[in-house]
Order: C-alpha cells, then sequence, then structure tokens
C-alpha cells in the first residue's frame, strides 16, 4: 500500500492524515478537501466566529507549518466528483484523476435549504462571515429550525442586538432527541429572553422579505438563516458500487469496501457498543473517528471496533449543554441530579434495560463525565438510577 487518499479535509480527514503519518505510513498520502481553505475547525461557526469575539485565522486546526510536516499531496478547492471502485481511482471536477490503494471518506454533510429565494446556512466559514456581517442591532432574523445550531445562531443573534424569530415545526424543540421535558427546558431559556419562538410553524420557503409559513403567513424578516437540518455528502459515489443509505455504509471498523473507509458526519456505522447502525455529527466523533479508520487501515490482522460513546456540546445564552451517549429512540427520561426548574440538572436516558445516554445543563464537566464510563460499560438501568426499567 503505496498510495492512500483521504477525501474530506475538515476534523475527520484531518485526524486520519495524521493518525496514517503517526502510526508510520510513510507512503503518498492525497489529502482532497471542496473548499480552498486549509482545514478549519466548525462547531466555532455558530458561536464565536458569529458573535465577532473570534476572527476566521483562529479557526485553523493546524499551522502551515504542521501541515507540511505531513507531507501532503494537498489538493483544496477541488472536489471529487466521482470514485471508480474497480481500478482505485478518485474522479476530480477540475477533470483530473487521483489513484489509490487505499481510501477514506470523510466528505461530511451540507445543509438542507428551503424552497425560493434561500437564505442563509451556516456550514462554511464563508457562511458564518456573511450573515455575521448582517446582525446588526436591530435586525430581523428568523431562524428556520430550533435544534442545536438553530438554537445557537438564535443565542448569538440575541446578544448581538437582532430581532429574533425562532421557528419550529414540531411541538417542543429538540424533544425527539432530548425528551419533551428537557426540551421544554432549553425552549424556556429562548422564551426568558424575549426570543419569539413559534412552535408548530411549517416554513414552505424563503421568500423577499421573510418566510411563508404553511398556512400562508408571511413571517417578515430582514435575514433569513435555515438551520433544518443536513444531508450527507455522498452524491459524488453514485454509481461507485459503494453501498450508500443516509451517508456511506460501514461495519463496526468503518470500512465500506475493500481498502475503503469512511469517517466523521457521513460514515454510518455499526456501533456494536449499541448494536445499532448510526450517523454521528459531532466534533469529538469526527476526530475519533478519523484516527480509528486509519489505524484499521494501516494494520487489517488488528482490526478494532469503532464502539465509541457519543460526545457533543452546545452554548446557548449562559447554558453550557453537555451530552455522552445515544439519546434517540430513548424509552425513559429520569433527572438523576438537579432540578429541571432551576435549569441545572443532569438527565439520564434509558433504552430497553440499560443506560445509553446522559444530558446536563448548566452543571461542570465532572457532573457528566463520569456518566461515560457508565454508557460505554452497558450497564443496567436499575443499576445506574435505582430503579427496574419498565417493560415495554
Amino acid at each position: 500500500m503505496r498510495r492512500v487518499v483521504v477525501v474530506g479535509a475538515s476534523a475527520a480527514g484531518l485526524a486520519a492524515a495524521e493518525t496514517l503519518r503517526r502510526e508510520g505510513y510513510d507512503g503518498a498520502l492525497t489529502l482532497v478537501g471542496d473548499e480552498p481553505l486549509v482545514p478549519y475547525d466548525r462547531p466555532p461557526l455558530s458561536k464565536q466566529l458569529l458573535s465577532g469575539a473570534w476572527e476566521p485565522e483562529r479557526l485553523a486546526l493546524r499551522t502551515p507549518d504542521d501541515l507540511s510536516g505531513l507531507g501532503l499531496d494537498l489538493r483544496l478547492g477541488v472536489p471529487a466528483t466521482g470514485l471508480r471502485l474497480a481500478d482505485g481511482t478518485v474522479e476530480s471536477a477540475d477533470g483530473s484523476t487521483v489513484p489509490y490503494d487505499a481510501l477514506i471518506v470523510a466528505t461530511g454533510v451540507r445543509p438542507r435549504r428551503l424552497p425560493g429565494v434561500g437564505g442563509h446556512v451556516l456550514r462554511t466559514l464563508d457562511d458564518a462571515v456573511r450573515l455575521r456581517d448582517r446582525l446588526t442591532p436591530g435586525t430581523r432574523l428568523a431562524v428556520v429550525g430550533a435544534g442545536f445550531l438553530g438554537a445557537e445562531a438564535a443565542a448569538v443573534a440575541w446578544r448581538l442586538g437582532c430581532e429574533v424569530t425562532l421557528l419550529e415545526p414540531a411541538p417542543v424543540p429538540l424533544a425527539h432527541a432530548v425528551g419533551t421535558e428537557v426540551g421544554e427546558v432549553l425552549t424556556r431559556a429562548h422564551l426568558e429572553r424575549g426570543i419569539d419562538l413559534r412552535c408548530g410553524a411549517t416554513v414552505t420557503e424563503a421568500v423577499e422579505g421573510g418566510v411563508r409559513l404553511a398556512d400562508g403567513e408571511l413571517v417578515e424578516a430582514d435575514e433569513v438563516l435555515v438551520a433544518v437540518g443536513s444531508l450527507p455528502n455522498t452524491d459524488w459515489l453514485a454509481g461507485s458500487g459503494l453501498t450508500v443509505g443516509d451517508g456511506v455504509v460501514c461495519d463496526e471498523y468503518c470500512e465500506a469496501a475493500r481498502n475503503v473507509y469512511a469517517a466523521g458526519d457521513v460514515a454510518r456505522w455499526y456501533n456494536p457498543l449499541f448494536g445499532r447502525s448510526m450517523r454521528i455529527e459531532h466534533r469529538t466523533n469526527a476526530a475519533e473517528q478519523g484516527m480509528a479508520a486509519a489505524r484499521n487501515l494501516l494494520r487489517p490482522d488488528a482490526r478494532k471496533p469503532f464502539a465509541q460513546v457519543p460526545y457533543f456540546w452546545s452554548d446557548q445564552y449562559d447554558m453550557k449543554v453537555q451530552a455522552y451517549g445515544y439519546l434517540r429512540g430513548h424509552d425513559e427520561v429520569s433527572v438523576v441530579e438537579g432540578d429541571l426548574t432551576d435549569g441545572r440538572f443532569v438527565a439520564a436516558y434509558r433504552a430497553g434495560d440499560r443506560v445509553t445516554g446522559a444530558l446536563a445543563v448548566g452543571m461542570p464537566p465532572k457532573a457528566i463525565r463520569r456518566w461515560r464510563q457508565a454508557i460505554a460499560s452497558g450497564v443496567s438501568w436499575r443499576e445506574v438510577v435505582g430503579v427496574d426499567a419498565i417493560a415495554n
């Protein structure tokens, strides 16, 4: 194996490239990225960068010297457009091809958009800078989608003096992921600050001067941010022979085909810790999975399943939200420390008879950190929470 190609130059792709070098791979290593910028960190886009606390230069994941030391064939600003598995070749938008002996796919996701005139999205550095320049005091901002990204952007815009309308089709924001009671706590944070939060509001299109709801109402706004989820960047793999289904489908080792691995937001892999296939769009998972994919690629006879406990965090107003595990599809939520009414608590999540997740709001890191081991160990709900799981 003398030629490895990593497609995707963000956290997962960079972690894979660094791990390959660190673990002793000294062959040709190509890193392909669709943006012309060197790898940068994305979580600050909706926080420090959008607020103006950070300038774009601070987001770079590595210095030029660090990247130079990796000995990369760095191909930035030239998206991959096709993959030929049979002859081990990646096709690029400029008409060039890149041969490989092994491949790591780390192409991430792209934002879903609304019909109509568009509105802002928040995925790239250019997206964030463009929106930041428009968020002046008194600006009317409509945020479509009250998930974590939309909530973070709404909080920043509020601090900047904007008039924020937050539109969410569900009765309670994030209830599908964190449960109704926890979702109501996060909702209260918006309402207490005067955010115009409208639940049960389905936006059908972005128009000049705002957004149109399903009932025909026009919600007026100077700027619109669309934060209604994302789609994995797999279009370039059409006809390649790889299995694609809401991401690149992989086994527990992150392998999608012989000598082809995937990592980060684009990877849908079987996580044996939870006994299910999942695709995680979190920064920590991207880096850890990039490292795991690289190690498994280098040592096919000593591969290890990627059985990670996912972790994510979110900053909203003065609240710090932190979570471990897989919260979706839970059967029960129980507050195990603190109180929902105070906005400072730890909630545990049950699926079947075991603890599969924990979420903390307004608590120190140590309050949530100990739950990581409980989830990784697969302990029973009774052992940790002190009551029997309800039979389904």
